[in-house]
């Protein structure tokens, strides 16, 4: 797990996506506010992404919160000749999430909120399948909590303390 910190976000050329907006209507004594959420994930299609919950009363306000959480929020990716390193299994409250790695030229098979967070990162070729709730904010998280436990070759052989080879063969 690697979290990048104190990167100046302005030297990142990231792209956002929006993956969901929702009209939140509270009711009051002197009747209906309506207020707006927008989940955005951020990434720069190179193994960096970040996701953001913004909250305003229009709908552009809530995009540029979103947009701005989702700068403060970014991970690192390891990417494997444009897939993961491994399969990985994450739970985020009632969504449960599975990606696989896939062979070149499969392209990203997975559901929305799941494609916006693996297109982002930059994965082209994965198998992903979303179990469980389809809420947006808990499956982004759900990805984005399995995408943060992957680990490539060169964490593991510098964790275990041995040689690289010697991850491969056993």
């Amino acid at each position: 797990m690697s979290v990048v910190n104190r990167i100046k976000t302005s030297d990142l050329e990231l792209k956002d996506r929006l993956v969901g907006i929702k009209r939140v209507i509270k009711v009051t004594k002197g009747g209906r506010k309506f207020s707006f959420s927008a989940v955005v994930v951020v990434g720069n299609e190179d193994g960096i992404v970040g996701y953001g919950l913004g909250k305003a009363s229009e709908v552009t306000s809530a995009i540029a919160k979103g947009i701005e959480d989702a700068k403060k929020n970014l991970i690192k990716v390891p990417i494997l000749n444009g897939t993961i390193p491994h399969e990985q299994v994450a739970k985020y409250g009632g969504a449960k999430v599975l990606i696989k790695p896939a062979s070149s030229g499969t392209g990203v098979k997975a559901g929305g909120a799941m494609r916006a967070v693996l297109e982002s990162v930059g994965v082209k070729d994965v198998l992903a399948k979303s179990k469980g709730s389809s809420n947006h904010h808990n499956l982004v998280k759900a990805t984005i909590e399995a995408l943060i436990n992957l680990r490539d070759a060169y964490t593991v052989a510098e964790h275990r303390g041995v040689e690289l080879n010697k991850v491969f063969n056993g």
